[in-house]
């Protein structure tokens, strides 16, 4: 993201504040006004002839290069693995894993381990986890029950 003085274009096609077109200004007077309300002129793209740029405030434009720059990287997939017959102390510490994992914006795979006939078990524990962890992730795929395992991917909220 190019800001203020790293503009090198003679001409810009300005946005104001709230959004609205200020049309095709010269650089120089698209500084003097950035300067003269306290804030950041800002280039959005190089592809155009002019460059198409915008006032913002300096705290919105570093939280918006922040968010633009997490859109940018692919979530992440955290493995936690369990089994049926798990303690509550257990399931109580793999939970507060997931909701961290989840907070932070990154994707959480449980996946339980079957032996003989845990499977209704092991669907139990997976339908209790979505249900507990409902208000930080949801449910990206359903409850897959394959031979020795079940899974289930669980992404978070926001996204």
């Amino acid at each position: 993201m190019i800001r203020n003085e790293r503009i090198k274009a003679l001409e810009v096609r300005l946005a104001g504040l709230n959004g609205e077109d200020l049309g095709v200004v010269p650089t120089r007077e698209a500084l003097e006004m950035a300067r003269k309300l306290k804030v950041d002129l800002v280039c959005t793209s190089l592809m155009s002839s002019p460059p198409p740029c915008r006032l913002i405030g300096a705290a919105a434009a570093v939280q918006e290069a922040q968010q633009a720059r997490k859109k940018e990287q692919p979530s992440k997939v955290k493995e936690l693995r369990l089994t049926p017959r798990i303690e509550d102390h257990d399931y109580d510490t793999k939970r507060q894993q997931a909701e961290r994992v989840l907070s932070s914006g990154d994707e959480v795979l449980f996946v339980v381990r079957i032996q003989g006939k845990e499977g209704a078990a092991a669907q139990t524990l997976l339908e209790s986890l979505i249900r507990d962890l409902k208000p930080f992730g949801r449910a990206k795929t359903g409850i897959q029950l394959s031979g020795k395992q079940a899974a289930v991917q669980l992404e978070p909220v926001g996204s």
